[in-house]
């Protein structure tokens, strides 16, 4: 009988995860990630509660319950390179940096250690010899955020919940399973944090000031709180005010300015090449002379485009359509159907 160390966060989706793998036959562990403990003005962070239902969760299936404390090494290599990227003008994408350093390193490697044969989460996603593939809900497939995650890794991994086609069938599994979960919201916010915003939390770590809001005729329409909070595209959050809306096409962190247009077709907004750094591939190498499928961020659709080898590290992607706010620090992620190659960073 194998043994697993399911991840239990408190919500509904690891919560099956673990009632799934003991119907199953598997001798289940339940195992707390403390990652994060800090509240924020206006936002308490939501550990004991997530903590206290992964434990209800865990004594209502009668499995073993742990807790493995991560905070030092998620605020290292989590947090502060978040920050870090933030600093720098990049919009980075701190859950995908959680699973390859925190879920697929660090509870994986202390499962193994602990005695675990393989570990479990609540992803949308599905694992086959270690190949990574879409989640049949294609509406919550989480697989964007796990491209990075190592062949190895995930060889020792199992995600139940990347079977079912529906949201619905996991509540009503949490139902049947008599789970306190079973009607919990999901979490949204930062990887961990809880509802807190990145605005909110940047705030708490990073000294801004206002700066000029310039626009494509090299004109100051307004002011703004601090470059660190703009990324490529964005409409919302600008308070510019009248006429068209504004999006943003660019900032210069040393002079703290950020620069928009009202024109939605602007060549700075959209973009047909993307290079990548950073790029991991989780089995082989993709073949350059095939079209994949690139996805440019979470839930966005699949594009059509074809690779180009750089370096070791770098690569480039030719899309046959435009893709709107590429973005510096976000990744790009490769598919072919339903196998996830790998991706890298945008630069």
């Amino acid at each position: 009988m194998a043994k697993v160390y399911v991840g239990l966060s408190g919500g509904v989706d690891s919560s099956v995860t673990a009632a799934l793998l003991k119907q199953q036959g598997y001798d289940v562990t339940g195992v707390y990630m403390k990652n994060w403990t800090k509240d924020m003005p206006g936002f308490p962070c939501p550990w004991k509660e997530d903590y206290q239902d992964a434990k209800r969760v865990a004594v209502q299936l009668g499995i073993p319950f742990k807790v493995y404390d991560f905070q030092t090494k998620y605020k290292q290599l989590v947090v502060d390179y978040m920050i870090d990227e933030y600093k720098s003008g990049q919009t980075p994408n701190p859950d995908i940096i959680c699973n390859q350093e925190v879920k697929f390193k660090l509870f994986l490697n202390a499962a193994l250690k602990d005695g675990a044969d393989m570990i479990a989460t609540g992803h949308y996603a599905r694992v086959k010899n270690g190949q990574l593939l879409t989640a049949k809900n294609k509406d919550k497939d989480q697989t964007y955020f796990l491209y990075i995650v190592s062949e190895d890794a995930l060889k020792k991994t199992l995600f139940p919940i990347g079977e079912f086609t529906d949201k619905k069938q996991v509540r009503e599994m949490a139902k049947k399973f008599g789970l306190v979960t079973a009607a919990k919201k999901d979490s949204q916010g930062i990887c961990f944090v809880g509802q807190v915003g990145i605005k909110e939390f940047l705030s708490q770590y990073v000294k801004t000031k206002p700066g000029k809001i310039i626009d494509e005729n090299n004109k100051i329409i307004g002011e703004h709180e601090g470059a660190i909070f703009y990324t490529i595209g964005q409409r919302h959050g600008l308070d510019v005010g009248g006429g068209l809306p504004y999006y943003v096409t660019g900032k210069d962190m040393k002079k703290n300015e950020v620069y928009v247009t009202t024109n939605l077709d602007d060549k700075q907004i959209w973009g047909r090449e993307i290079k990548l750094t950073d790029v991991h591939w989780i089995n082989d190498e993709p073949n350059a002379k095939k079209t994949y499928q690139v996805r440019t961020r979470h839930r966005a659709p699949l594009i059509k485009g074809t690779l180009n080898k750089l370096s070791n590290k770098t690569w480039q992607i030719k899309l046959t359509d435009e893709v709107r706010a590429l973005t510096a620090g976000q990744s790009a992620v490769i598919y072919n159907g339903q196998h996830i190659l790998g991706g890298g960073v945008i630069v």
